[in-house]
């Protein structure tokens, strides 16, 4: 009866003929559900229709079509049901990678060869969430990173970009331009440009695309920057896959995010992969939308990969055993196979105690779990990916997580979907694929913001990181003071003072080190002579020909130049500065900026309380004392 249904709307041009044949295609696999009730052609005909375009969407989405997805639904839906364990036969053990100490003399040598890398290099953001959950209204990436320069997450990515693009593009020491070298040969230009490419969402298209566009790319060309939209996948309501539809509508499927492991797919099937391996790029770095510190580390993560010949490089950061992150683990099967991948927390230790240690994951002498904390920034060997890619068309093993009624497991709560995760790309390769991973500290590598106030505010009084918007800007100005007190700055240690949002966390002098005034380590250490702050004082710094020669500031002082203006900074700097003024409990009034009340604070920044140079013209100049 399903398919007589369908075939009177082929015949009545509700539906076309390709339509047709993808719904008696589900009908096939148990789906006639999905039409049973339709009423004859001339009744809701554009509903109808509506409802046979998200049906091909879904189906254009999914590698294999939505028939394909069900048949994996079904497949996992029965594992669940059935509790089989995914580890069984396999035992974990520390896979091979390389631990980094910052500003250590190996890190300065894998930055060199990290930057030398980053000219053949591609960037993908994964930028498909709102902000809902920090308790923002717009996208995350529209978020500013810190309050002192306002930069949003997004133009510090773009920024952290360019800024290798030039530095790597201009070995003869003239600069290609913030805008891909627009004075130069445009097949060179191209080839120098770095791309970016930027995974999005029904969500956080448009809006994404709405922020760069009024911000002219932040300095990039249009061309290096390509936005690839992720579509959702239908829900299922029991254990045999049928498809969910709307409880109010009978032609609207009920959909839901597929996850972030879409990404390889919409790679795959972009062509940006093709074009990019045209354009001599060797690598590909994947990284989140709101860990501001991701680019500190990226330069030596990539010498890490060039030194090793890692096809798949996993960032991380110090793990505590037991901690509730994911563990990168390389797991060896009693038939042979290896795979070295991510295993979350509360799946690794009962699978060490089965295995090889009866105490389960434990710290060693360090203080530290052996097995890495993943933080989700990867970096791929472009060809060898590629190569994958086409074998498998992006896909990506999937799971399912489906919430029960009761006992028997027949029945769900609520409809569920498959889910995957960009981090589980190693799963589909062969045991003598090079996998590794690179540890940096969290203070340089990882702060990512992505909890509300409230969610934070519990976390702080567990005793937990934040990961909130307060948490994430101090976390910035403490790791660009670190760098500088490496390089020999006589700064102060953060303290606990002051109270925001009902959290206490370290807060020092607010640094902001921007993209263009180093790429590197080595060249942080090159353009710093001597640099003493006082605990209260904010510097602000940005420029490839910006250097400090003696600097003793207390107060507040911002230097930027355009590349080609050189400025040495030089003397004493005091006023009264900026103060961070806590708002005490005024998150949700609408006399307070959202931004300003997710922190739990606001910045009075007056101009006669501050030193302020920029220099938007080549020249030379000398930053002198200021009062």
């Amino acid at each position: 009866a399903s398919v007589a249904i369908v075939d009177a709307h082929v015949a009545a041009s509700v539906l076309t003929s390709a339509q047709g044949a993808l719904i008696r295609a589900l009908i096939a696999l148990d789906q006639s559900h999905l039409v049973r009730a339709w009423p004859a052609p001339g009744v809701d005909d554009d509903a109808k229709r509506a409802f046979a375009e998200q049906l091909s969407v879904a189906d254009a989405g999914y590698p294999g079509g939505v028939a394909k997805y069900i048949a994996n639904a079904r497949g996992l839906l029965a594992a669940s049901r059935d509790g089989k364990n995914p580890f069984e036969g396999w035992t974990p053990s520390v896979p091979a990678g390389k631990v980094v100490k910052y500003g250590g003399q190996e890190h300065v040598e894998l930055e060199r060869v990290g930057v030398e890398e980053a000219r053949s290099t591609a960037f993908v953001l994964v930028a498909g969430g709102l902000g809902e959950r920090l308790g923002y209204s717009g996208i995350k990436v529209e978020l500013p990173v810190e309050q002192a320069s306002e930069t949003k997450y997004l133009e510090l990515y773009v920024k952290n970009i360019l800024a290798l693009q030039n530095r790597e593009a201009s070995g003869d020491g003239v600069s290609v331009g913030c805008c891909g070298a627009k004075s130069t040969a445009g097949a060179e230009v191209k080839s120098q440009m770095i791309p970016l490419a930027i995974m999005t969402s029904d969500d956080t298209h448009e809006k994404t695309l709405s922020l760069l566009e009024k911000n002219d790319y932040f300095g990039a060309s249009k061309e290096q920057v390509t936005l690839i939209k992720q579509e959702k996948v239908p829900c299922l309501i029991d254990n045999d896959a049928h498809l969910a539809l709307k409880d109010d509508d009978q032609y609207r499927l009920q959909l839901k995010p597929h996850g972030h492991g879409d990404v390889h797919s919409l790679l795959h099937t972009s062509g940006l992969l093709s074009k990019w391996m045209s354009q001599g790029k060797k690598w590909v770095v994947f990284f989140q939308d709101t860990n501001s510190l991701v680019f500190r580390v990226i330069p030596g993560a990539l010498g890490v990969s060039k030194s090793m010949n890692l096809e798949f490089n996993s960032l991380c950061v110090p793990r505590k055993a037991k901690e509730a992150v994911g563990a990168i683990s390389l797991l060896t099967h009693t038939d042979g196979r290896k795979m070295t991948i991510n295993v979350e927390y509360n799946q690794l230790d009962p699978l060490l105690r089965a295995t090889t240690n009866p105490d389960g994951d434990v710290n060693d002498t360090t203080g530290f779990s052996p097995f890495p904390g993943n933080i989700n920034q990867l970096i791929v060997s472009l060809p060898e990916y590629a190569k994958q890619l086409k074998k498998t068309g992006g896909a990506i093993e999937e799971f399912v997580n489906p919430k029960y009624k009761d006992s028997t497991k027949t029945t769900f709560k609520s409809p569920t979907r498959l889910e995957c995760m960009m981090q589980d790309y190693p799963k589909s390769l062969g045991t003598k694929a090079k996998v590794g991973f690179t540890v940096f500290d969290n203070w340089v590598g990882y702060s990512p913001v992505k909890n509300s106030p409230a969610d934070g505010l519990a976390k702080f009084k567990n005793g937990d990181p934040t990961h909130t918007a307060t948490s994430g800007e101090f976390e910035f100005y403490e790791c660009c003071a670190e760098m500088l007190r490496l390089a020999g700055a006589d700064i102060p240690a953060a303290t606990i003072d002051q109270e925001f949002n009902g959290m206490k966390l370290p807060m020092g002098p607010r640094v902001v080190i921007g993209p263009n005034f180093a790429s590197t380590f080595e060249e942080l250490m090159a353009k710093i002579g001597k640099l003493k702050m006082t605990a209260t004082s904010t510097l602000i710094i940005d420029g490839a020909d910006v250097s400090i020669k003696n600097l003793d500031l207390d107060g507040t002082l911002i230097v930027n130049a355009v590349k080609g203006h050189s400025v040495v900074i030089d003397g004493v700097v005091k006023n009264k500065g900026w103060n961070w003024k806590s708002i005490g409990g005024g998150f949700g009034s609408r006399k307070i900026r959202e931004i300003d009340a997710l922190r739990g604070f606001t910045v009075e920044k007056k101009p006669e309380n501050e030193a302020r140079f920029i220099f938007e013209q080549p020249g030379s100049s000398k930053v002198p004392n200021a009062k």
